[in-house]
């Protein structure tokens, strides 16, 4: 995921980060965060941690990173000493469920997938692994914030697999009605 750091709590977060191990969280703010952007306004307790693979950064003292996921975990605590957040956390399980209904669902999703890109076909050779295209489809398809935390809570790949697969159904029927938000 290509981010553009530009705040300066993040900012330090990032020289932070870079200076240790290199991985940062990500949370989902709940609704009616704007009146308390700046300081702590509530969040989901899930998120997903990444590490920092390329930086950039910029005379201004901005940055360009990529992160790349690493696992799920929910928030067990926030502690206070940086600008930006600092948690306390439990990594959490992804284990994929039921290999035969991954099959299954895998084709299903391409299939939808397919529907949503007006007919184009999407082939993936065999060898991807069904967490790795679950979870690369829940990150990289232009889903909604509140999409990709039901998908995060999605105790396997399974069920993940086949949330995705309800969703994508749901943006396929709103883009037959000409009202879907994916593109």
């Amino acid at each position: 995921m290509p981010l553009h750091v530009f705040e300066p709590r993040y900012r330090k977060m990032v020289e932070d980060a870079l200076a240790s191990r290199r991985t940062i969280g990500m949370v989902l703010l709940k609704p009616g965060f704007e009146g308390d952007y700046q300081g702590r306004p509530p969040i989901y307790p899930l998120g997903c941690s990444g590490t920092i693979v390329e930086e950039e950064r910029l005379r201004d003292g901005r940055y360009n990173i990529v992160l790349l996921g690493r696992s799920r975990f929910r928030v067990l605590a926030e502690h206070d000493g940086e600008p930006y957040r600092l948690a306390a956390v439990e990594e959490l399980p992804d284990p994929e469920g039921d290999g035969p209904s991954l099959v299954e669902l895998r084709e299903r999703v391409l299939a939808t997938l397919g529907r949503l890109d007006d007919g184009a076909a999407v082939h993936l050779r065999d060898e991807v692994p069904p967490a790795t295209l679950v979870n690369g489809l829940a990150q990289g398809l232009d889903l909604l914030p509140v999409e990709k935390l039901s998908l995060l809570g999605c105790d396997t790949v399974e069920a993940r697999a086949q949330r995705l697969l309800e969703i994508l159904e749901f943006h396929a029927l709103e883009r037959a009605k000409g009202r879907s938000t994916l593109h």
